[in-house]
């Protein structure tokens, strides 16, 4: 069985989509924000970096959320998070989850703890960087949907919307939120419809979108 250490609505979302995906037996451990659960010791000893997630395979602690969608994939092939392994649609699958680690959910780091870089709060220089940064890729990706969509991968479903799907939740409350590009919001209705991302609000307790 896996163990899930989570904070609602964080990075640790896209893996308890995952996991609701796959059907597998999982069981989730609070890391409380609010009471500095992620500066524990017992933790720490986890998850030295004292971030979420953190999950458990086989008695060994893993962390980055897009590392453990990918390993999730790859552990349960028939969950249809990834396409089948050696084909061209799985290279693109690959490309994506890590296109996105790197360009949304590093920036996303940053303007979520402007600390990271040295200040209390963003110089409005900083600021406007930031979101021009992640407002062009939300261009790029909405015109690849435009282009080759619904999903990332075309016609079929995979655990890369699952990513993009979290990551255009955390920009709601940013000047101009993901949900303004057309393609993008067309994919973020079609996942929020599913199954799991129905399961984790009622789980995790999270209402805004």
């Amino acid at each position: 069985m896996y163990t899930l250490y989570y904070s609602p609505g964080t990075a640790s979302m896209v893996v308890h989509l995952a996991l609701l995906e796959i059907g597998v037996p999982y069981q989730l451990a609070l890391v409380d924000f609010d009471a500095n659960g992620q500066r524990d010791p017992a933790y720490l000893k986890l998850n030295p970096r004292g971030v979420v997630p953190t999950l458990i395979v086989d008695g060994r602690p893993l962390s980055e959320s897009a590392a453990l969608l990918l390993l999730l994939a790859e552990r349960h092939p028939a969950s249809g998070l990834a396409p089948a392994a050696g084909t061209p649609e799985h290279e693109a699958w690959l490309q994506w989850v890590v296109h996105l680690s790197n360009t949304l959910m590093s920036t996303f780091r940053l303007w979520f703890y402007p600390h990271e870089l040295g200040h209390d709060v963003h110089p409005p220089a900083i600021r406007a960087a930031l979101q021009k940064k992640i407002e062009g890729v939300w261009h790029q990706l909405d015109a690849e949907l435009t282009t080759h969509g619904p999903y990332l991968l075309g016609e079929a479903f995979s655990g890369a919307d699952l990513l993009l799907t979290m990551l255009m939740r955390w920009s709601r409350n940013m000047p101009r939120p993901a949900m303004e590009w057309p393609a993008l919001k067309q994919l973020a209705e079609r996942v929020r419809a599913r199954p799991s991302w129905e399961k984790l609000y009622e789980i995790e307790g999270l209402r805004e979108w």
